[in-house]
């Protein structure tokens, strides 16, 4: 988890703006069958939800990123608040329910 008013390092290092209310960054891999059913269910909680991002990164293109977040297995989602802090992280396909719960969570902080 980043401290409270640290920015996480994948905002300042790929340039993401997070959501107003919430971003997914997950953390995938080119043949990670779970990451394609990560990415559907992020997007469409993403295209549905207002202020939320997703933002799908390809750890084999950030090596690096994927070490200094301790990445051990794809999908690894990372929930972001709208200061870019990780207030929460997956390992695994999230359903729908888990990933709007996550979002849910953020606005009662």
């Amino acid at each position: 988890m980043t401290p409270a008013g640290a920015e996480h390092p994948v905002v300042a290092e790929l340039g993401i703006t997070p959501g107003t209310a919430a971003t997914f960054v997950q953390l995938s891999s080119r043949f990670c069958r779970p990451c394609r059913a990560a990415h559907q269910v992020l997007e469409r909680v993403a295209a549905t939800t207002p202020g939320v991002v997703h933002v799908d990164v390809d750890v084999s293109d950030h090596l690096a990123l994927g070490e200094r977040l301790d990445v051990r297995a794809t999908p690894t989602v990372l929930v972001l608040d709208a200061d870019g802090v990780e207030r929460a992280r997956v390992v695994g396909a999230p359903t729908f329910a888990q990933a709007r719960a996550a979002v849910a969570a953020l606005s009662t902080r």
